[in-house]
């Protein structure tokens, strides 16, 4: 056992791009951000599918929920893959797989032809477990939060830089000689593109662990096997942590994914905000994934250096509690300014709370990070799903009776009444949401380790931090 954490990496030494660990980390972390830069690629050109393919409000909410559903099941059965083939191997056919759909996205010519492409393209998102588990077999104890947490938060950043990238893409095109009309279609191709080239990338650069990957490997030097995989899955499903685990990060990330799909139109309706301000607002929050969700997973390798396991469990249960009663205030704001600290503390506190959450999962059950790394990113997606599916039904019952209420007057009148309604349905929904999120804190003191657990991760602990690894 020694020998393999001997050559797992004890530093997060970004430069030092010879060593197996660091250079996977890197090739991890931007096949992640392109897989999020093409999963909500299309959310900068909204306004122009909707108006070419005619698509409803009740249709274009669709989108976006069935988006995020496609990623639920993806993220379930992608982690059972990972300790089964390893995750080179899953990442490759992933981004291959993943780029079709979002390629078709710029073919389509009908609404439902649109939709079934943004349920297929959700199954990219399932490339958050594969970077999760990839760093978990590459890293040691002492830093692997750090790790889990950096790569994911430069992945998600690609969630926000289409924002920017996607319209840069889309002016590129058009000094080509695309038509504007038509620069949303080539740039969802390109991007789709750049996937499917990550994947042939993925493939020769990277291997499964230090030692080598797992088809190389045999069952002695304790790397995942097909029979531990049939093990380690049912464990996980029958390991109540790993449930509350699903719960707390259905109400970190899945509340991230939710708040700001939503908050552009929010900060338009209640601070009449123009469009351009408020995405940018929403971009500039976004790009604190860059070093939020880092500062997460340090804090829970701190924690755990201190506490031990049960450190890294405190820590996660006071950040979210955190990030709920930031919410829940956020929610009633009506000063901008008040309202833009609250939504950066907001921001920092989500992000940290999701580092987090990956600080704990690799000490859950070893013989099978992969299955509950895929459970638990699945739990991302449900919270979304719900919480996208409260706002949606929230606002638009508000929007209906904002309608009624007005018939009959100037379509001005009608649009500030249904604005007003659905900044004040969403603000509700928001309120519901952070105490969702304060209870899911307390929920998460539950998760429990054992005299023996603590013992074995001490240990590993002092081992990584005593022992000079072969690729640092």
């Amino acid at each position: 056992m020694k020998n393999s954490i001997s050559k797992k990496a004890t530093k997060l030494n970004l430069k030092n791009i010879k060593s197996v660990p660091i250079r996977t980390f890197w090739i991890t972390s931007f096949a992640f951000f392109l897989c999020f830069f093409s999963w909500f690629g299309i959310v900068p050109f909204m306004p122009d599918v909707v108006r070419e393919l005619g698509l409803s409000p009740s249709e274009k909410w669709s989108a976006v929920v069935l988006a995020v559903t496609g990623t639920v099941f993806a993220r379930l059965f992608i982690g059972k893959l990972c300790d089964k083939y390893g995750p080179r191997l899953c990442y490759t056919w992933l981004l291959i797989f993943g780029s079709i759909p979002v390629i078709l996205t710029g073919f389509v010519q009908t609404a439902d032809q649109f939709l079934i492409c943004r349920l297929l393209t959700g199954f990219i998102g399932a490339s958050f477990v594969i970077t999760q588990v990839h760093t978990s077999l590459m890293f040691s104890s002492n830093v692997v939060g750090t790790a889990n947490a950096t790569s994911a938060g430069w992945g998600n950043l690609g969630g926000g830089a289409n924002r920017l990238g996607m319209p840069l893409i889309a002016a590129l095109v058009i000094a080509l000689g695309v038509a504007e009309s038509s620069a949303w279609r080539y740039s969802v191709i390109i991007a789709g593109i750049l996937c499917f080239s990550m994947g042939i990338v993925y493939y020769f650069f990277t291997q499964d662990t230090p030692e080598g990957n797992f088809s190389e490997l045999s069952e002695k030097e304790d790397v995942p096997g097909i029979k531990k995989d049939k093990v380690g899955f049912l464990n996980a499903l029958k390991d109540y942590r790993v449930w509350i685990l699903f719960i707390v990060y259905a109400c970190s990330f899945g509340i991230e994914l939710t708040v700001y799909g939503t908050m552009d139109d929010y900060l338009q309706n209640t601070f009449q905000l123009e469009r351009i301000t408020a995405g940018n607002m929403v971009l500039s929050f976004a790009l604190m994934n860059i070093f939020a969700r880092t500062l997460g997973g340090a804090f829970g390798d701190r924690f755990g250096k201190l506490k031990g396991l049960r450190g890294r469990v405190l820590f996660l249960s006071f950040i979210l509690v955190v990030q709920g009663i930031v919410l829940s205030s956020f929610s009633g704001i009506t000063n901008l300014y008040i309202a833009i600290g609250f939504l950066i503390l907001f921001s920092l506190s989500v992000q940290m709370a999701e580092g987090a959450t990956f600080s704990v999962v690799p000490f859950i059950n070893k013989k099978a990070i992969g299955s509950i790394s895929g459970i638990v990113g699945a739990g991302g997606n449900v919270g979304a799903f719900l919480a996208a599916l409260l706002l949606k039904f929230k606002s638009g019952a508000a929007e209906k009776v904002a309608i009624a209420a007005n018939e009959g007057l100037s379509q001005d009148v009608i649009r500030s009444a249904q604005s007003a309604a659905s900044a004040q349905a969403v603000s509700e929904g928001y309120l519901f949401i952070g105490l969702t999120v304060i209870a899911s804190g307390i929920v998460a003191l539950g998760i429990r380790f054992s005299v023996k657990d603590e013992k074995l991760a001490r240990e590993e602990l002092n081992a990584s931090l005593d022992v000079v690894p072969a690729n640092a």
